[in-house]
């Protein structure tokens, strides 16, 4: 029997498992499946395909660290007990000043229930249009899920601003009864308005038409059930917090010389908020040993 077909043949097959290993390299990595023994996850993108990746050491804070902000976290806690006990609540959208404690708040309360079964996915703006695969993943879970969205704001064309649009209130589908969402921004409505707009405002008689342009950009955010404004601190609202977080780092013995350091830490930076108190007292705590 003539046995020189089996060099080429072992040659073919040598050459189809290289072709084969370089193709499974070059595939896109699979998504993780889901991990629901986690209390928060970020909605990440696995090549082409996204899925919940469980954040291993999520940024703990507690109510009791967030001071000035007292009406707007006894209604935000309120409405997040309310979706833990399973009766109804809003989605959330709170805006205001910079550094005042919106997403601090946000990731206070479901530090404050997150051993009640709540959970946390933080979801970028680039991922909103996923919000209904995020949905449809969650909503057969017991738990209830919080969809995060930290300081959103839109530009004109942004496909994000239409799906969360919709995923609020205009889907053909009913909301999940275990998701809300709760949104931070520096923007009221979210998108930048412009003076031009205003001068397309119709009076006849007595009554005022709003612009369609206006009414578009207010349309998203009267979509969230409650809204929440954040204010920038008067300087004694700063000292406080300053106050507080040297406290939190077991720094003691506030003096003339611990406010001056605090005042002259927010004049450098231009700003009196509760971030910027945070880092000063990171730094003096961090001076101190």
């Amino acid at each position: 029997m003539n046995d020189n077909w089996l060099p080429p043949l072992l040659d073919l097959l040598a050459r189809g498992e290289r072709l084969l290993n370089e193709y499974e390299r070059r595939l896109p990595a699979l998504p993780p499946a889901n991990d629901w023994q986690a209390q928060a996850y970020r909605w990440r993108a696995f090549g082409d395909r996204c899925a919940l990746q469980p954040v291993l050491h999520p940024h703990t804070i507690t109510l009791s660290s967030l001071c000035n902000i007292d009406r707007q976290k006894a209604l935000l806690v309120a409405n997040t007990r309310q979706f833990v006990e399973g009766r109804l609540a809003n989605n959330v959208l709170l805006t205001g000043a910079r550094g005042c404690g919106k997403s601090s708040l946000v990731k206070a309360a479901w530090n404050e229930f997150k051993d009640r079964g709540l959970r946390l996915i933080e979801v970028e703006k680039t991922h909103l249009t996923d919000l209904p695969d995020i949905v449809e993943q969650v909503a057969g879970r017991p738990e209830r899920f919080i969809l995060f969205c930290d300081d959103l704001s839109f530009e004109e064309g942004d496909w994000g601003y239409q799906a969360l649009k919709t995923a609020l209130d205009g889907s053909i589908a009913a909301p999940s009864a275990n998701v809300l969402i709760y949104a931070t921004s520096n923007r009221r409505h979210l998108v930048p308005e412009y003076l031009s707009e205003n001068a397309q405002t119709r009076y006849q008689g007595e009554e005022i038409h709003l612009s369609e342009a206006i009414e578009e950009k207010v349309a998203l955010s009267e979509r969230f059930g409650l809204w929440l404004s954040f204010y920038g601190f008067d300087q004694n609202d700063y000292l406080n917090a300053c106050r507080l977080w040297l406290d939190h780092f077991g720094i003691a013995g506030w003096n003339e010389q611990t406010e001056r350091g605090a005042l002259q830490w927010a004049q450098g930076r231009g700003s009196r908020s509760g971030r910027v108190a945070w880092q000063f007292a990171r730094d003096w705590a961090g001076k101190a040993g």
